[in-house]
């Protein structure tokens, strides 16, 4: 911050031929933050959210409309400001989209590619397909049963997030019988699959979990034509 010391401020800033009510403006701002400052970093981790619930996809025009489904009065050029200036951007991805959480625990492979089960309900495969449309990315969630190569439950959301994963799980065991400790439930690397939120319930339904390599869509092959 300017010092203006024993020679007083006037002699300061017309050195630097700035006016003393600039000086004086700055002075405030550097000690107390605008209201719009503030509210531009309540509303950057807004967008944050909803840019990391998408999967990462989202640009100011989808992230946009999100916010303003939720209650948030904002313009779509000052989401595009925020992103810009926060350094937030969408990125292209294709159907099989995978955004690993680095410090997750991963699961075994149990399945080494051998798609194949002597009794239903013994092997589920899942994925995440985004599927474009007008209003913005649609992400459909579905697990398939290697048994009999059909789909047990599917659902879709706005979000590519832990809980659309979990309500197809939920979806799941309603519709089928699962014996305790019989179930293999193979996934990828998708921070979707590594959440609390899924493996806690997996755990808690004694259902084995199970992850491919990353990258490799032949890891889970059954469940990436779905």
């Amino acid at each position: 911050m300017l010092q203006a010391g024993r020679m007083g401020v006037k002699p300061v800033v017309r050195k630097l031929h700035i006016s003393s009510s600039a000086y004086y403006r700055w002075c405030r701002a550097e000690k107390e933050p605008c209201h719009r400052k503030l509210q531009d970093a309540e509303l950057t981790e807004k967008v944050r959210q909803v840019h990391a619930d998408s999967g990462g996809i989202y640009g100011s025009p989808r992230v946009h409309p999100v916010l303003k489904r939720e209650g948030v009065a904002i313009g779509r050029k000052r989401v595009e400001r925020l992103m810009r200036e926060a350094g937030i951007g969408p990125r292209r991805t294709g159907k099989g989209f995978t955004r690993r959480d680095p410090d997750a625990d991963l699961a075994p492979d149990l399945v080494q590619r051998d798609f194949t089960a002597s009794e239903p309900n013994r092997l589920w495969v899942t994925d995440l397909t985004m599927i474009p449309t007008g209003e913005g990315p649609l992400w459909l969630s579905a697990i398939r049963n290697a048994f009999s190569r059909r789909i047990v439950a599917w659902e879709t959301s706005a979000r590519a997030d832990a809980d659309l994963v979990l309500t197809t799980l939920e979806y799941a065991l309603a519709s089928r019988e699962v014996t305790p400790g019989t179930l293999i439930h193979h996934a990828d690397h998708s921070c979707q699959y590594t959440s609390i939120k899924l493996t806690t319930r997996l755990v808690r339904a004694k259902i084995k979990a199970s992850m491919g390599s990353v990258g490799d869509s032949f890891d889970n092959a059954l469940a990436e034509n779905l």
